[in-house]
């Protein structure tokens, strides 16, 4: 009889191609790879909860079979009444179905189970911040940096809350500049950084922080890997250097069509893609490209990601000219969980080309009142 630990080791090796799947790769043969490795684990030892997680992620990230994959964490909850993970997966899942309460319960539920977990908390954190109760939010993030003070990504959620919920961008400032320079991870930091400065409208200064990163793409939270050139087209533009951007956006193009050609099924590339083209004027391509993206995460299938796919149709739409149908969007996305908020609207250059239209102010108006 073999090792039963073998077993462990497949579900392990599963749940890191599941996660290399949604966080960095989202291509094929990562998504196969894990399932071949959960199926192994099961077949070896068919009743080892960790190999039922293992199978729910392959669903969850591969397939955004929510459905199955809540099957199978709750086969796993049942052996393992007292492990966090299994309550923070189905509480993930419950999101995605736009089942808000219930979700925030079970991430509640894990917190307790595991109280110095960064990552359920971070967790927790988003559900509130999504349904709009910063002050919470806020204070579930500052637990997730007491338990991991080297979190990145608390701090850069406690960052963005304070955007989203003030307007604060100087906290932002602050929180940044204590990052040590040399800790950029596949250009998080520089990205965070490019963005607070585009917030402050030091666009020069975001180009030359821009320009200073190496790589072809960096990580941009909402999209996954964002090109380069895109960030230095659109800071070109913002300085009104037509010229410059056209080039760079030109060079974005190529850079974002391969991202596309490697990964078909993520719609972030499709809306990376969507917006180098937007800068490109070429109008029909750039909606079509958001809109895939839209069709690749409907908010009636994905209540979390889904209202971000829509955002990026509705700058799409704002950058192309196609005022009515941003307007419609807006007005949706600052209602519904994970959507826009006031500030970040007030804020974003992105949204320049409305704001002289007086429906933008009317907008601002309306939601500013309901707080």
């Amino acid at each position: 009889k073999l090792d039963p630990n073998f077993a462990l080791a497949f579900a392990g090796l599963s749940e890191v191609e599941s996660w290399m799947y949604h966080t960095y790769e989202p291509t094929s043969g990562r998504r196969e790879k894990a399932r071949l490795n959960a199926n192994e684990s099961l077949r070896l030892q068919p009743d080892l909860p960790e190999g039922h997680l293992a199978l729910g992620f392959s669903y969850y990230y591969g397939d955004r079979d929510y459905k199955r994959a809540l099957t199978e964490f709750e086969i796993a909850k049942g052996d393992l009444p007292n492990e966090a993970r299994a309550y923070s997966a189905i509480a993930a899942i419950q999101r995605r179905q736009g089942k808000w309460v219930e979700s925030t319960a079970n991430f509640e539920k894990a917190a307790s189970l595991d109280p110095k977990n960064a990552n359920v908390l971070f967790n927790l954190g988003l559900n509130y911040m999504a349904q709009r109760d910063f002050e919470t939010a806020d204070k579930i993030f500052d637990r997730a940096i007491v338990a991991d003070p080297q979190s990145f990504a608390s701090r850069g959620m406690k960052c963005a809350l304070a955007i989203a919920w003030k307007g604060d961008v100087g906290y932002a400032k602050n929180q940044l500049s204590l990052v040590p320079a040399e800790f950029d991870p596949d250009g998080l930091v520089t990205s965070a950084r490019v963005w607070i400065l585009m917030l402050q409208r030091k666009f020069a200064d975001a180009l030359q922080v821009a320009q200073q990163f190496r790589g072809e793409t960096l990580n941009y939270p909402e999209t996954g890997p964002c090109p380069k050139a895109f960030l230095e087209g659109k800071l070109y533009l913002y300085q009104g250097d037509k010229i410059k951007a056209q080039a760079a956006f030109e060079r974005a193009r190529r850079v974002a069509e391969q991202l596309v050609r490697e990964a078909p099924g993520d719609p972030g590339r499709h809306v990376q893609l969507g917006a180098v083209l937007a800068g490109l004027g070429l109008k029909e391509d750039a909606i079509n490209e958001g809109r895939k993206a839209v069709e690749l995460v409907p908010e009636s299938q994905d209540a979390f990601d889904g209202p971000q796919a829509t955002a990026a149709l509705a700058e799409i739409y704002a950058w192309v000219g196609e005022r009515d149908e941003a307007f419609l969007l807006l007005d949706h996305l600052l209602t519904v969980p994970n959507g826009l908020t006031v500030p970040s609207l007030k804020l974003d250059p992105v949204w320049d080309p409305l704001r002289k239209d007086p429906r933008f102010q009317a907008l601002i108006d309306k939601y500013a009142a309901k707080g």
